[in-house]
């Protein structure tokens, strides 16, 4: 049984507050600019990369703008901002609840894992001239708990294996538990295609899709190889989401080595170069890619030591439909959902208009509210 957030908790994170929201396989946020829906999404992104074991600064790179305004600071001038999921799976439903600190400093305050009701792991910061917090865990036996000093400026859940032996049936459920948050948040993929960056041949390098797609023509040109029926799926959609006749999707390479993709228009026409496409179908074509392709060829870290079956990749895309036709993003969605059933992928992202998909089978969308 493959692990799966199934809610995201903001209770009080930049414009929310006791927000809880539901998260499904394919899940979009939907609402008006300014009703949080790139908030929550960078809620999901912080929390899949604290999972990874990243520290807060490359989770929160501008903290003091996740606070809420109508957040005032306590007597020692202290003001934060508090997130949480919750996970379902084989140990049952597992909540992760998070108290950060950003001012006047950077670091977690509190921190919970909840397993089916019972607290199995609970943080605290007990001295704040020390950069480390409290941390207690169910064990056995007389004491019940096991107590130790674990970095402020981490999450403590991924850190358990390191100091939990797991020879009790107490510890080996708070290993459950904490594998369980850390194998469904892990592996995410913040994607959000540059058209600008994706029209001029790159260098032929690992193949391994980045955020921006900008080296898309690269990974074209590997999964071209690698996988005929994939390709021939992305060529399918492409001729589905892109104007004029498409015979194929291939890549060629340049006199200075470099690779760039094309559209074949068959034997009677040139073909044409991707890079003369407008931004829409530019971002079409890189999101198609996204969602045909997986953990191998996108740029992002899985957990080694679990086999590939047990996981699931989460595809984040903040304005999934921006510069798309209602059409182009009706045809997205359907391949979402196609991936998405097959569990290949999960995908949360936000949408400025739910109306091409919000009766469409298999999308479930959230809709926010200033």
């Amino acid at each position: 049984m493959r692990p799966a957030v199934t809610e995201l908790r903001l209770s009080a994170f930049k414009s929310h507050r006791a927000a809880v929201l539901p998260i499904a396989p394919l899940t979009l946020f939907a609402g008006a600019s300014g009703s949080g829906k790139s908030s929550a999404l960078h809620a999901y992104e912080a929390l899949a990369r604290l999972a990874a074991g990243q520290g807060l600064d490359r989770a929160f790179p501008e903290s003091d703008a996740c606070v809420p305004e109508w957040a005032k600071p306590d007597r020692q001038g202290r003001r934060g901002f508090r997130i949480g999921c919750t996970v379902r799976g084989a140990a049952g439903e597992v909540r992760l609840d998070l108290a950060v600190q950003a001012e006047p400093d950077l670091r977690i305050v509190g921190e919970r894992l909840t397993c089916d009701g019972d607290v199995v792991l609970a943080t605290a910061l007990r001295e704040p001239r020390r950069r480390t917090v409290e941390a207690a865990w169910h064990t056995s036996g007389t004491a019940g708990v096991t107590r130790a000093a674990l970095p402020d400026d981490r999450l403590g859940t991924p850190l358990l294996p390191l100091h939990v032996a797991g020879r009790t049936a107490a510890q080996l459920r708070v290993l459950a538990a904490a594998e369980q948050v850390v194998m469904a948040l892990r592996s995410a993929f913040a994607c959000d295609p540059r058209p600008e960056r994706m029209r001029a041949p790159v260098p032929a390098g690992s193949g391994r899709l980045r955020r921006g797609c900008d080296n898309l023509a690269e990974v074209l040109h590997r999964t071209r190889r690698e996988c005929a029926r994939r390709h021939a799926r992305l060529t399918a959609a492409a001729r589905s989401g892109c104007a004029g006749d498409i015979a194929d999707v291939r890549v060629e390479q340049t006199p200075d080595g470099a690779v760039r993709a094309l559209f074949g228009r068959g034997a009677a026409a040139p073909a044409t170069p991707v890079g003369r496409l407008g931004e829409g179908e530019l971002r079409y074509l890189a999101l198609a890619l996204v969602l045909l392709t997986g953990p191998g060829v996108l740029a992002v870290d899985q957990v080694a030591e679990v086999p590939e079956a047990y996981q699931s990749l989460t595809v984040v895309a903040d304005g999934l439909d921006r510069c798309l036709h209602p059409a182009q993003t009706r045809e997205l969605a359907l391949l979402a959902v196609e991936m998405c059933a097959r569990g290949h992928i999960r995908l949360i992202g936000s949408v400025s208009d739910a109306g091409p998909v919000r009766a469409m089978a298999g999308v479930s969308v959230v809709d926010l509210v200033r």
